[in-house]
Order: C-alpha cells, then structure tokens, then sequence
C-alpha cells in the first residue's frame, strides 16, 4: 500500500484512549497538540516510531471529527502530490467527498468508502516536512502516491 502512512480514531477523551493502548500494547506518543479548523477546536496525537502511525483526534460535536456518539475508526491516511487531483480521481471513481480542509488552508480531504466503514485521507505532501518534525523527527521521507 504505496503512500500509506496513518490509521485514525476519533475519540472523546484523547488521554484515556493514548493511556489504554499504551497499556494494552506498548504504544508511544508524542504529546497531544491541541489546534483549530474553521469553527473547530481538536486535539491530535500520534503514535512514534512509525510509519504506519495511529493517529487519535478529539473532536467535538459536529464537527469532522465528531465522536459524540463513542469512539470509532474514522480514516486511513495516505500522503498525495495533489490533493486536488487525487480528490477528484476519487470522486470520478464514485468515492464521495465527505470534508475538504483546503477552504480552511489545509490540504487535506477525506472520502467516504462504505465498504470499510470509514473514510480515506489524502494529504498533500507538502505537509510531510511539519508532519515529519512533529511527529516523527528521525524519519525520513515517505512515499507518495503521485496523481499527475
């Protein structure tokens, strides 16, 4: 799985959730970082030594990350040359959009795939650099799937 960096819960208390896999197995985490999106105001960690990452994201009601009805998978993360053409390549393929960040400044979008029960989350590489110095400050580069 080419591009393939994340796995993502959305959760409603973020410190219970990092604790229970830390205890159940052995997973590490940078510290949560709180941050904004439009009207929204979340929390993101993620897990270290990866890639492949567990992210966990506590949203609020209403908003893209909402877990007010419990915790659950929300996506998978894959970084792309173009958000905006890996966007519509899903879209032409029948892969509805479900949120874009890209209004808010943030190039990212997900789409509904049914059949997992979730979403995907294209990335636009350009956010690997701050990704990579937040998250994971010894690794290097990851692929990329390339939509041109």
């Amino acid at each position: 799985m080419t591009a393939f960096y994340h796995v993502c819960f959305v959760v409603p208390d973020i410190e219970r959730a990092m604790q229970d896999l830390e205890r159940s197995v052995g997973a590490e985490w940078g510290a949560p970082a709180a941050d904004r999106l439009g009207e929204w105001d979340f929390r993101i960690a993620f897990t270290r030594g990866g890639p492949p990452f567990v992210e966990l994201i506590e949203g609020p009601a209403g908003s893209p990350w909402d877990a007010s009805q419990g915790a659950r998978f929300d996506h998978l993360g894959y970084w792309t040359s173009s958000v905006q053409h890996g966007s519509q390549r899903l879209e032409d393929d029948g892969f509805t959009l479900d949120f874009s960040g890209c209004p808010y400044g943030r190039p990212f979008a997900y789409h509904r795939l049914d059949s997992i029960g979730g979403r995907v989350e294209l990335v636009d590489v350009t956010r690997q650099p701050s990704f990579l110095q937040m998250w994971h400050g010894d690794g290097g580069a990851m692929p990329v799937i390339d939509e041109r």
